[in-house]
């Protein structure tokens, strides 16, 4: 038997979750008059969810048009009518092309289901989110397996002969919006799966590291160049978890929060992926995640509400501090790598810095946009990764330090990458390579540059590092420990993307192109050495 949209419907029972449907009545041109919400299934929350008078459709369709419910798989000549809710560009993460646009589309009885246009099609429809359509000729194909954003077991597909119009005056109201929400339980359970993607709601404690107050000030040219924002959110009194809202999505959220007169509390991000960054869970945004605040949709209202009326519940700190990496001491790193069952993990020490290591060099150069390994070509520096794309780059140099450490129980060997190594000297790796040749600029092009006095001036400083225990480590292959943070020395903070990649020097272009290229070529010839002097 050929499954139907029906079976949408049971996945949403079974799951748990909680779906909500904003409704509204229409203007011909698909702007609201008046909204409520309505949940399709509920959990137990303390956020309250108002419910809508049922809508009564059989009179208001013909034969020819089809709801999302009835829709089977292969081609079709019906007309299906729908909220387009959002669409964005699906690209292939590796090599970045694009392979067309996605949609989320809700029919008048609250159905959600994905649509698709392939790349060569882009173009051809005029999108605009919000507007009521009505479309004839389609291919419904399966749903995808990973990143759905619909319950749906079906994929409304574009097809050569589509045919699609903005449907003037609808005769019945079609919902705005279309919600699936996760607390911290089901996303912790859904943890690096790569599959459907949920929606969040709760309220900001920190932005970048700021509290939350009326003087708060986003640095908005940081965040252009980081690609994101750090936000520890928390939902009602359960635990506190980052999420890294990127690029996009980062800008929208810069623009609706200045919008506001006073700081906006609550934060509604949908389409988020659960991962575990830093050995901790964290949602990160995708293509498709959109941003909301306060008073922007009726959930964020609704959970505004909630929070007006329970800022004690709030307030009070999760029993469950899930943003920092256990502390352990070095023995206990190298303990937990032997035992059998360990995965991937993070965790903070405390270790006394012994020396830099001599015998390799103490930085690599990297292409300037995805920050591999970037080698000599013929004419110029060219990305080693096959994922980039790029063949002439602009060289970086970026940290790639070994450093010996001790503390009471073990010694041990750090390897200090990209940002960690800035945050050890307080200058980017970009800085150090630079000021040598600017004063050395009679050197060889093979001459390798030594290791810097502001490394060697960290020789004897007590530090708090959090390293990363990587399969290398699980598997034998090195005892090496990455360093991905080094904490300052007085006080703890938030702890940052501690799976971010390090983010190059912007500084370092085409005036110090001469001087990358001798570093390339020394290090693919030689060793670093230790200056004889400062």
């Amino acid at each position: 038997m050929e499954p139907t949209g029906n079976s949408s419907d049971s996945s949403d029972r079974k799951t748990g979750k909680k779906i909500v449907a904003s409704s509204a009545t229409v203007k011909p041109n698909g702007k609201s008059i008046a909204s409520s919400a309505i949940a399709t299934t509920d959990v137990s929350s303390p956020v309250p969810v108002k419910p809508n008078v049922a809508t009564d459709l059989s009179s208001v369709h013909a034969d020819q048009v089809m709801l999302f419910r009835d829709v089977s798989f292969g081609p079709r000549e019906a007309e299906l009518r729908f909220r387009l809710i959002h669409f964005w560009e699906a690209r292939n993460p590796l090599t970045k092309t694009l392979i067309g646009q996605e949609m989320l589309l809700i029919d008048e009885e609250g159905t959600a289901i994905q649509g698709f246009v392939p790349a060569g099609r882009v173009g051809t429809f005029d999108l605009t989110d919000g507007v009521v359509y009505k479309l004839k000729n389609f291919f419904r194909s399966r749903s995808k397996v990973q990143y759905r954003v619909a319950d749906h077991i079906a994929t409304v597909s574009f097809t050569w002969n589509s045919d699609l119009a903005v449907l003037d005056n609808p005769p019945v109201p079609f919902p705005e919006d279309r919600f699936r929400f996760h607390g911290y339980e089901e996303f912790r359970a859904n943890c690096d799966s790569k599959g459907d993607l949920y929606d969040y709601v709760g309220h900001m404690k920190l932005v970048n590291g700021q509290t939350i107050s009326d003087h708060i000030v986003l640095d908005e040219v940081d965040i252009s160049e980081k690609r994101h924002i750090c936000v520890h959110v928390q939902t009602h009194d359960g635990p506190v978890m980052k999420l890294y809202i990127w690029d996009k999505a980062a800008s929208d959220f810069c623009q609706k929060f200045k919008s506001y007169g006073g700081t906006p509390s609550v934060l509604l991000v949908t389409t988020v992926n659960p991962k575990h960054l830093g050995g901790t869970l964290a949602l990160t945004t995708m293509s498709s995640s959109r941003v909301f605040m306060d008073a922007d949709v009726q959930p964020s209202k609704d959970y505004l509400e909630w929070l007006s009326s329970n800022s004690d519940i709030a307030n009070r700190v999760a029993a469950e501090v899930v943003t920092k990496p256990e502390t352990v001491t070095l023995g206990e790193i190298f303990s937990y790598i032997k035992q059998e069952g360990s995965k991937i993990a993070w965790f903070e020490c405390t270790a006394t810095i012994d020396d830099v290591v001599q015998g390799s060099a103490w930085y690599y150069v990297s292409c300037g946009g995805c920050n591999s390994k970037a080698v000599k070509g013929p004419t110029s520096l060219i990305c080693n990764s096959k994922k980039c794309g790029k063949r002439e780059v602009t060289g970086v140099p970026q940290y790639l330090t070994k450093i010996s450490v001790y503390d009471e129980s073990e010694q041990a060997v750090f390897v200090v990458l990209g940002d960690a190594g800035k945050e050890l000297t307080g200058k980017h790796a970009s800085e150090l390579v630079a000021s040598y040749f600017e004063s050395n600029a009679g050197v060889d092009a093979d001459h390798c540059v030594p290791v810097p006095q502001a490394l060697l001036d960290a020789i004897g400083q007590k530090r708090r590092f959090i390293v990363k225990v990587s399969d290398h480590n699980l598997t034998g292959k090195t005892q090496t420990l990455t360093v991905t943070k080094i904490l300052p020395p007085e006080a703890p903070q938030p702890i940052e993307h501690l799976e971010e990649k390090a983010n190059p020097s912007k500084g370092f272009e085409d005036a110090a192109g001469d001087m990358v290229r001798k570093a390339s070529e020394c290090l693919e010839s030689g060793e670093a050495k230790r200056p004889k002097s400062g």
